[in-house]
């Protein structure tokens, strides 16, 4: 599709649009026997800078007949010359129209992108409802951590795919080649596949009282559970498409472990990306080395939910920085845990000046961070914090969460008496407080969690707490930020929603929502129209406590963790009993071990004792 030079510049920042980025991917779509676009639902650098999709980019690439190209969501001002030109939204690699594409696939990391993912659609010419996209039309799928819970777009997607998609590409786009002529019997087909959920198959079902009550398939090879799919054999990307503008997150980027055995209570990653699997040390530095080379880039980031957790982290900051010394590389260690050997990783690392340490204790009060079974003593925290003042490291960013499950006032007050703690600290070590950043979430309770049954706080309660901690903390070196509990409320509706709220997300889209996770865009007011236009009652969804053997309108689709589990973790929340981190203890018994080998071994071996 040819797009007119013009509209280049008309737009902001038009290299979000131009593609031809070094290691881009391009091949003779004439010749291609299946054509997919990889579609992030936000804008470039956003995309840009997320995990998966350079995975699945390279691995679909890599297979014969098929070409894979991306496409994200325009700012407002290309969404408004695409309109005005009647162009079609399309995508980077060869700027063909999104319509054209045999599959469009959708990653879905977070609810506030529901809306752009419709706007998407419409930019591309497509219906946005399922039941409108006729046979000629693309088969349209999405995966990601917001497929975990799909029935708040049931009516938008085809098929959702449900687990790590690495070893899985093959069945589906081998059945797609089979049964591309009928769209239903490819649909049908599909639906057998492990992983894959046809929501046009399915039934839900709900009480007088309008609470879920139960949802089943409707017909015989609809499976009852949908079990997610777990990757043996992590696939990196080797080859990434470096941008030409700055993105979020601008740096390489090498994946060391995936998955996390803390059990943080309220932490639905933790639950979703289990069992934890790490890469080899060998194979961490042979792809580092690689993406180096590749790539251009000077900063190297070595990728987990919990990057200290790496069985062999400081042999592998070593290795690294021995392989790379004369480089010029710096690394970056994200998701760091709160204690001494922390800070001495980080100090290890070759960087010329102190930047800022960032550290999640989530939880001001002892008590409250052994119900989220993240505790760490106060104790350790300061030991911690002693020795990165020691060290003159005193930027300091701690991110906590109010609204938690069983939480008082005085909870909420003891994150501003920590912080007072930590900048009294500083200053008698330093002779000057240390310059703190603290970012106040609240808390969402999301599905396969042993929160998913936990009511959110009231908007009104949480403001309550915002002003307490604006009073409490009041040094001039403590800056206090916090996220909108408009935004929470919708984060927690969406989250725990059931496929009612599709006409909601629909009529949202239809007045205008779209690219709500940007604050600039959001319009909390438009949500509640379309709320209560469609007989929404937005409580019900975020502001209910939900008896555990409640039935929930994810209890089809299946993490692997089970029920049973989930529910003896949420009453060891509210007794403040903590879990044992099961790589260095017995296996908890959280489900994954009737399915995933590793897993069967660890419980097999307590058995025997």
């Amino acid at each position: 599709m040819h797009i007119p030079d013009t509209i280049f510049n008309q737009v902001t920042k038009p290299a979000r649009y131009t593609g031809g980025e070094w290691n881009c991917v391009c091949k003779d779509w004439d010749s291609m026997n299946v054509r997919i676009a990889l579609a992030f639902p936000d804008i470039y650098e956003v995309g840009m800078s997320n995990m998966a999709i350079p995975i699945l980019y390279e691995l679909l690439n890599a297979m014969p007949g098929v070409i894979a190209e991306r496409v994200y969501s325009p700012w407002p001002d290309m969404e408004q010359r695409l309109r005005q030109n009647n162009l079609k939204l399309y995508s980077l690699e060869s700027r063909h129209p999104l319509n054209q594409f045999d599959i469009i696939g959708f990653s879905l990391g977070y609810e506030l992108s529901y809306t752009t993912v419709l706007n998407m659609l419409d930019l591309a010419g497509l219906p946005v409802f399922a039941r409108d996209r006729n046979e000629g039309g693309p088969l349209v799928i999405a995966g990601g951590s917001c497929a975990m819970n799909p029935e708040p777009m049931s009516d938008f997607i085809d098929a959702f795919f449900i687990g790590e998609a690495e070893e899985a590409l093959s069945n589906i786009i081998n059945t797609y080649g089979k049964h591309r002529q009928d769209k239903q019997e490819l649909l049908r087909q599909i639906c057998r596949l492990p992983g894959i959920y046809v929501p046009q198959f399915y039934s839900a079902a709900y009480s007088q009282k309008g609470t879920f009550t139960s949802i089943s398939p409707v017909q015989s090879y609809a499976h009852a559970s949908i079990q997610r799919i777990i990757a043996n054999e992590l696939k990196p990307a080797l080859l990434p498409v470096v941008p030409y503008l700055e993105v979020v997150h601008d740096r390489a980027a090498v994946e060391i472990q995936r998955g996390c055995s803390r059990g943080c209570r309220f932490c639905q990653a933790g639950i979703l990306y289990r069992p934890v699997r790490e890469i080899s040390e060998d194979r961490v530095l042979e792809e580092a080395d690689c993406l180096l080379k590749n790539s251009g880039y000077n900063t190297l980031s070595l990728v987990s939910l919990s990057s200290g957790d790496y069985s062999a982290i400081n042999h592998l900051v070593a290795s690294i920085i021995e392989r790379f010394k004369h480089d010029g590389i710096t690394i970056s260690l994200p998701s760091l845990r709160l204690d001494k050997s922390s800070i001495d990783l980080i100090d290890s690392l070759p960087s010329g000046r102190k930047t800022t340490l960032t550290f999640a204790p989530e939880a001001g009060s002892e008590r409250m961070r052994k119900a989220i079974n993240k505790w760490i003593p106060e104790e350790a925290m300061m030991e911690a914090f002693s020795a990165a003042f020691e060290k003159d490291w005193m930027n300091l960013k701690l991110y906590f969460m109010i609204g938690l499950p069983g939480e008082t006032m005085d909870d909420v007050s003891s994150i501003a008496s920590l912080v007072d703690t930590i900048c009294r600290l500083g200053k008698g070590i330093r002779g000057r407080p240390p310059r703190v950043r603290v970012s106040v979430s609240s808390f969402v309770p999301k599905p396969h969690t042993p929160c998913q049954w936990s009511a959110q706080d009231s908007i009104e309660t949480l403001n309550q707490k915002h002003i307490l901690l604006q009073g409490r903390m009041k040094r001039g070196s403590v800056h206090l930020s916090w996220h909108d509990p408009r935004t929470s409320l919708l984060e927690a509706v969406l989250s725990r929603g059931d496929r009612r709220l599709s006409p909601a997300v629909y009529t949202a889209w239809k007045k205008g929502c779209r690219l709500d996770t940007w604050s600039e865009f959001l319009d909390f007011n438009k949500w509640q129209q379309a709320f209560n236009e469609c007989g929404i009652d937005t409580s019900l969804y975020a502001h209910r406590d939900r008896h555990p053997d409640e039935l929930l309108p994810w209890q089809h689709i299946s993490s692997g963790v089970s029920t049973a589990f989930l529910k003896k973790e949420r009453e060891k929340m509210f007794s403040t009993d903590l879990t044992p981190d099961c790589r260095h203890n017995d296996c908890n018994l959280c489900g994954l071990q009737g399915i995933y080998p590793a897993c069967r071994d660890r419980a097999q071996q307590l058995n025997k004792k």
